[in-house]
């Protein structure tokens, strides 16, 4: 079974090839969305918009249409603490957030900082920790406005060219920046980052521009020019199309991650930092495709 998340009643007049920006026009996202839990079968869906420990939300609001990716940190589960619940709650928190409004198109920062002090405030338990990406469009501006904390991230592709790409954030060699919740008395050792800390970037968007949202099992085994290879594909702006090539990038990435041939873009980070590794990196995926449409209500 496959994840299918519509938006409704999206109609794309843009062709593929970035048309020029037309004032007075409201723009949306047709998205799709489609993974691979490391330990489960392709393309199922666990709790919801989970892969994995991997997470993810995909919501629309009146002023803006918002996309989340989230990946919990494995290392918990050898403390017994399943790592997909802190990824899943978050997403789902942010999800509710921004259907009920309470949210700014210009600040997805504030959307993710939101989203994780009320898992702090809640009462009921939750240990673990996640990276997390938050990508906004807001509708009348045509600005794409985002947030990355950690190695999860984003594309933008316009021409076949990537023109905007989110920062990885890594501590050290495999280990990213992460919001996490620690055991009482552990706060001060478990590794936890601010959601302010997160690197936030606006820039306009054209009809036709591509999004690329996932998580690092998707960027440590493709590349970005295997990535632009499948994104050709992408011929037509409708549902279905977004939803081909979105199985296409992810069956890729799962493919290549079980190469012990392959030198994957991960690998070769291992080797930049004098470890000797080969082939790929064995991950849960997830991946969130997207095309900027005219929206019609």
């Amino acid at each position: 079974m496959l994840s299918v998340l519509s938006y409704g009643r999206l109609v794309a007049r843009a062709v593929l090839g970035g048309l020029s920006q037309t004032d007075g026009r409201d723009y949306s996202l047709i998205t799709a969305s489609y993974g691979f839990g490391k330990d489960f079968s392709k393309g199922i869906l666990k709790k919801g918009m989970c892969y994995g420990d991997d997470a993810c939300f995909i919501a629309r609001h009146r002023a803006a249409d918002v996309l989340g990716v989230a990946d919990g940190v494995g290392g918990w589960r050898d403390y017994g603490v399943d790592p997909s619940q802190f990824s899943a709650t978050l997403m789902r928190t942010c999800e509710r957030l921004v259907k009920e409004g309470r949210f700014t198109p210009t600040n997805p920062v504030g959307i993710l900082t939101s989203g994780y002090y009320e898992l702090l405030q809640n009462k009921l338990p939750l240990l673990g920790s996640s990276t997390a990406c938050i990508v906004v469009l807001d509708r009348r501006s045509h600005q794409l406005h985002t947030c990355n904390l950690g190695d999860s991230g984003f594309l933008v592709v316009r021409g076949g060219e990537v023109i905007h790409r989110s920062d990885e954030q890594q501590h050290y060699f495999n280990t990213p920046f992460q919001l996490s919740i620690a055991p009482p008395g552990a706060e001060g050792v478990v590794l936890s980052d601010s959601p302010e800390a997160a690197d936030s970037s606006s820039f306009d968007v054209q009809l036709g521009d591509i999004i690329l949202t996932a998580t690092d099992g998707l960027f440590d085994n493709m590349p970005d020019y295997m990535i632009l290879q499948e994104l050709k594909k992408l011929k037509t702006s409708n549902y279905d199309s977004v939803l081909q090539t979105a199985q296409s990038i992810a069956k890729q990435a799962h493919d290549l991650a079980y190469d012990p041939n392959y030198m994957s873009p991960f690998a070769q980070f291992a080797c930049d930092n004098g470890l000797n590794v080969r082939g790929g990196k064995p991950d849960d995926i997830t991946v969130l495709l997207s095309i900027v449409a005219e929206y019609a209500d």
